[in-house]
């Protein structure tokens, strides 16, 4: 209840007093506003305080905003609207030592919008002259068709972009694009692949895998949140540049259709060089083989060292010796039947040349001599059942899990039935074909102590964990007598001094299309390890259709061709891997006194 401005009795005593009833009003009223003030200055200032806030935090924002602005590199605004901006960084890639083999660089691309152009038909004509393989009537169709927009082109180099400014026509205009540099050209071109352009706007492009690493890891390459993150392979970027020299240079020597080679890491399975020729450039890519004629080979795309699907010959036989002895049934010094020709049914098995190496020899001179009747009989020991399924544990019935796009798709090609004479020729590694990446896996796990370890192209922190397909005892024996085809067999030429080569040549004859096999045109592989007595690299080079032709009679087997070429390889490969050669220490005989 509100106290009552002039109370009845105080208006009372006033006037019983004498004194003037009206300053009672006055006072009351007084008293009131006072109560009235009282009760709103808190709110009153609260919201002094809070107006004073609100313009504090305004001002405190445009002037960091003035800040930031003056602090900022000068840019031109970009249209804000839905789909104008496609993100397309992409990861490096670099090689296991950090240096670049592939990265992005910022260029322009042309387009045009034809109804702002003043003169069509002379763009038309001046665009021909800056870009040869683009047509004029072409383009001057296309600019006056009464479409609203075009690409003229999708890269362009600073010369070609100041030259299309030149031109003057309001109507060419161009657009920020991001696009995939590689800065060694064609080195390592099959392992990276190459780029295209996915979705597209005007002032990006989405920069895509096409082939190689570059597609089978297109997630990751293009993740943002790894973007800063290179990937890093399992290449050496100076091994890689020595292998692809070495290769070319034997390809051409010896008049080959092509060839590959891989260096691989025995005990990581990392892959530190893998080379195919012919080869191409990644940053101009070019177009696939699309003729009725055409042999998938015949293309650079090509790579032959993991799409190539070969029967790989004698590099097979280690496999039915280290098979034997890890059951039990022969010993390197085992004597084995040799006797030459070898008849099974109506098939007759021969020795190269005709000769025979028989009538008896040890597991080792089977392989020292690359004799096919002495592996024939070791693996009719072994039978159909268990070769399968050592050739399975190695690998040889699956793709290789290496990391490209490529690899699913080369499938060993495997004899459906498998009776006892598929045991035989598969043994000296005829009737089934495996790549030379393949190969290169199954002797990994040989020099290594008998560890099947997967191939793969990402660098790796230590050893590989993988399946015991051999003891470490018939790993070893296995080696040795690898090491004594170098120092006594048929690959004498791969003798490397200091670096203790092993390895197995492998020559086989090509099929044709319609059946049988060519007289004069061979796959030819050496498949080879290195140091022998503590083996850390493989080296696997295959040739197509090659011929030494520099003597009286053409030479094409694996010794006179592969082998020279490999051991080349490793004598300029080996410093590179820090791998130090042996030297025979001199004994006291040697020394020579010697005064001033």
């Amino acid at each position: 209840m509100r106290i009552p401005l002039r109370p009845l009795a105080r208006i009372l005593d006033a006037r019983q007093k004498g004194e003037n009833p009206d300053l009672i009003e006055r006072e009351n009223l007084a008293q009131r506003h006072e109560v009235i003030r009282d009760k709103g200055q808190p709110r009153a200032s609260a919201r002094l305080g809070l107006l004073a806030l609100v313009f504090g935090c305004a001002y405190m924002t445009i002037g960091v905003r003035m800040g930031h602005l003056a602090a900022s590199e000068p840019v031109e605004p970009v249209a804000s609207a839905p789909g104008a901006e496609i993100v397309a960084q992409r990861a490096d890639i670099t090689d296991r030592n950090g240096r670049i083999l592939a990265t992005n660089m910022t260029t322009s691309a042309l387009y045009a919008h034809p109804r702002d152009m003043v003169d069509p038909k002379g763009s038309a004509r001046k665009l021909a002259a800056i870009f040869p393989d683009l047509k004029a009537d072409d383009l001057e169709r296309r600019f006056t068709d009464g479409r609203r927009f075009l690409w003229v082109r999708k890269i362009l180099s600073p010369e070609q972009m100041q030259a299309v400014h030149e031109i003057g026509d309001p109507g060419l205009l161009f657009g920020p694009r991001e696009m995939r540099l590689y800065p060694n050209g064609t080195l390592a071109a099959h392992v990276l692949g190459g780029y295209s352009f996915g979705a597209e706007g005007v002032h990006s492009a989405e920069v895509i895998g096409t082939a190689g690493i570059e597609k089978a890891m297109d997630a990751r390459l293009r993740d943002p949140a790894q973007a800063g993150k290179p990937l890093e392979l399992s290449l050496d970027l100076t091994v890689q540049a020595t292998v692809e020299e070495v290769l070319s240079a034997g390809i051409t020597m010896l008049n080959a259709r092509g060839g590959a080679a891989i260096v691989m890491d025995v005990r990581t399975g990392e892959i530190i060089a893998l080379a195919s020729a012919p080869t191409f450039d990644p940053n101009d890519r070019p177009v696939p083989l699309v003729g009725k004629d055409d042999e998938p080979s015949d293309s650079p795309l090509f790579n032959r060292a993991v799409q190539g699907v070969y029967e790989l010959g004698s590099a097979f036989k280690i496999f039915a010796a280290a098979q034997a002895m890890e059951l039990g049934l022969v010993t390197p010094d085992t004597m084995v039947n040799a006797n030459a020709p070898m008849s099974w049914g109506k098939h007759k098995i021969k020795e190269f040349q005709g000769k025979n190496y028989g009538p008896m020899l040890s597991v080792r001179g089977v392989i020292e001599k690359s004799s096919n009747v002495g592996t024939a009989n070791i693996a009719l020991m072994i039978g159909p059942q268990r070769q399968q399924a050592f050739l399975k544990s190695l690998g040889f019935f699956d793709p290789t899990p290496v990391e490209l796009i490529e690899a699913p798709g080369a499938k060993p090609l495997i004899p459906r039935r498998w009776p006892e004479i598929v045991t035989i020729t598969t043994s000296y590694g005829h009737g089934m074909s495996a790549s030379p990446m393949h190969l290169a896996a199954a002797y990994a796990s040989i020099a290594n102590g008998g560890i099947y370890v997967k191939p793969t192209l990402i660098k790796q922190t230590g050893p590989a964990s993988g399946v015991r397909v051999m003891s470490e005892k018939v790993a070893k024996d296995s080696v040795a007598m690898l090491r004594s085809v170098v120092t006594h067999g048929t690959a004498s030429l791969a003798e490397v001094k200091g670096y203790e080569v092993a390895g197995k040549t492998g020559t086989a004859d090509k099929p044709k299309k319609s059946g049988g096999y060519y007289k004069d045109k061979v796959i030819n592989t050496f498949a080879s390890t290195f140091p022998a007595s503590n083996p850390r690299y493989v080296v696997i080079v295959t040739l197509d259709e090659p011929s030494d032709n520099s003597g009286p009679k053409p030479l094409r087997t694996a010794g006179w061709t592969s082998v020279p070429v490999a051991a080349e390889m490793i004598r300029r490969i080996a410093p590179l891997l820090d791998v130090r050669p042996l030297v025979d220490p001199i004994t006291g005989t040697a020394l020579t006194a010697a005064a001033n």
